[in-house]
């Protein structure tokens, strides 16, 4: 993902719910950008999305925010190590046609780093103007719910004066689970039971 909080809005829910569903799940989780405290927010945030998961692997490789665009040939370098040592049936990133340059261009790279691998990408929603038309939604229990816009409100202390950062807000728009799927090459894409990797 792109900035550290990226994931938990775009499909948090997802998470909590493949989680428990998904036996020996391993999860590489990598924060293109990050420093300081939005650092710190990225790590404990995951630690605690992933608290039911025994296998994980936090990285925030610390890349400048906003500026991707003028970086991009460093950050698909990262890419392409990934992909050498890590086996990953599923990815999940942003939408392609995410308004935000660094969201977009992360996706992009996916894409062209990936190319024999299933490719769930999700919805920031954090403006109704940056929503696309998704391929599939990912039902979620209110306790789940709860869950991600507790969790959220709780690490993300830094974003607390955003316009868009409210649990009014989050809560409307975490019951719209929204994805899109993109798949190339030969690989399977997941049972049904097992969509909820791809949701908000």
């Amino acid at each position: 993902m792109a900035h550290a909080d990226d994931i938990e809005i775009g499909c948090g829910g997802s998470l909590l719910r493949l989680a428990p569903e998904v036996p020996n799940l391993v999860v590489r989780w990598i924060v293109v950008s990050g420093a300081g405290l939005r650092e710190a927010e990225a790590r404990n945030r995951a630690s605690a999305l992933l608290e039911n998961v025994s296998e994980k692997q936090i990285e925030v490789l610390g890349y400048r925010d906003a500026y991707f665009p003028f970086q991009g040939a460093d950050i698909k370098d990262c890419f392409e190590g990934v992909k050498r040592d890590f086996d990953t049936s599923h990815i999940l990133i942003h939408w392609q046609g995410d308004a935000h340059q660094d969201h977009r261009l992360v996706a992009e790279l996916t894409h062209n780093t990936f190319r024999d691998h299933l490719v769930l990408e999700y919805e920031i929603p954090k403006y109704d103007g940056n929503l696309g038309n998704p391929g599939f939604f990912v039902p979620l229990t209110q306790a789940q719910i709860r869950r991600k816009l507790e969790t959220i409100g709780q690490h993300f202390s830094s974003q607390r004066g955003r316009s868009w950062f409210s649990n009014e807000t989050s809560s409307r728009r975490a019951k719209r689970c929204r994805m899109q799927r993109h798949h190339s090459g030969s690989r399977s894409p997941p049972p049904a039971h097992k969509t909820t990797r791809s949701g908000r």
